[in-house]
């Protein structure tokens, strides 16, 4: 049996999660009143039930019965009936936006704010978010991201990283990254861009990489950067985050950003880490 308890953040697509999941031939049940979990668990884990996937949606509509939640978990663990919990994130600018969009009022619409309520919301599911054992930010996801990732983890029951590490370069000429959460400047560091045969080039070429790297100020930067960034990592893990964007910078975003982004990321690349990472060059093509 694999049982799943879809929740989040309203807006932050747990309708869509279910739909996904139906069509991967789990049997899906929205917003079933709280005080008939337990029964429909019970019954789900007896001989007698023919299903053994399983997902229920379950979120702020149920109210002040949310706090029932809590229990059922206890009791679903004391009788040994496994569960999952899968919890979608948003960020409130993103919230707010898709409420506007869509001109639906917020489940919790007693207040005169839209982010009022999402942050009422956010403290009210807290305790779910703390036990979930999967953390979605779909924020920037589109539905076939969200699709690929609940298959990978659900379908193809491949790991999953709740923390995912974007190692981003950009050029500053065309502005800081709205979403980095850390930035690094590194127009300290050799250019390219006045070497003739290196201007029209970028980071990703090996001739660019070797010049900017051919500095002891680039080798001692890179190391006490890993080091630094390897530090936060299990600290941001061990706190909840579940997206860290880490933006290097240079001019115009093409040799020594890209070259410095590149070398992070293959300092921190590893299959066996617990946590997930990947690359982007934003103003490579510019």
């Amino acid at each position: 049996m694999r049982f799943v308890i879809v929740t989040g953040i309203s807006g932050a697509g747990k309708i869509t999660a279910l739909k996904i999941f139906e069509d991967n031939g789990f049997y899906c049940v929205d917003n079933l009143p709280i005080a008939l979990i337990e029964n429909f668990v019970d019954l789900l884990f007896s001989q007698t039930s023919e299903k053994n996937k399983v997902a229920i949606g379950v979120d702020i509509r149920s109210g002040e019965n949310l706090d029932m939640m809590n229990q059922i978990l206890e009791n679903m663990k004391a009788k040994d009936q496994n569960y999952e919990i899968l919890f979608l994130d948003c960020n409130n600018e993103t919230l707010i936006k898709r409420f506007k969009e869509t001109r639906r009022s917020h489940p919790m619409g007693d207040s005169d704010s839209v982010e009022n309520e999402i942050n009422e919301e956010r403290h009210q599911l807290e305790f779910l978010r703390e036990q979930a054992d999967y953390i979605i930010d779909t924020s920037k996801l589109l539905v076939r991201n969200l699709r690929s990732q609940l298959e990978s983890i659900f379908i193809n029951n491949q790991d999953y990283k709740n923390l995912f590490v974007t190692i981003m370069s950009f050029g500053f000429k065309y502005g800081v990254p709205a979403d980095c959460d850390l930035v690094f400047d590194v127009r300290f560091l050799p250019n390219p861009y006045y070497i003739p045969e290196l201007k029209k080039k970028t980071g990703l070429e090996k001739e660019v990489q070797d010049y900017v790297m051919d500095s002891p100020i680039s080798y001692e930067f890179l190391e006490k950067l890993v080091d630094m960034v390897s530090f936060l990592i299990p600290n941001y893990i061990a706190e909840g985050k579940n997206q860290l964007v880490i933006g290097i910078g240079c001019t115009g975003g093409h040799h020594r950003s890209v070259t410095i982004a590149g070398e992070l990321y293959h300092k921190l690349f590893d299959e066996k880490a617990n946590y997930g990472i990947r690359i982007a060059h934003r103003d490579i093509l510019r």
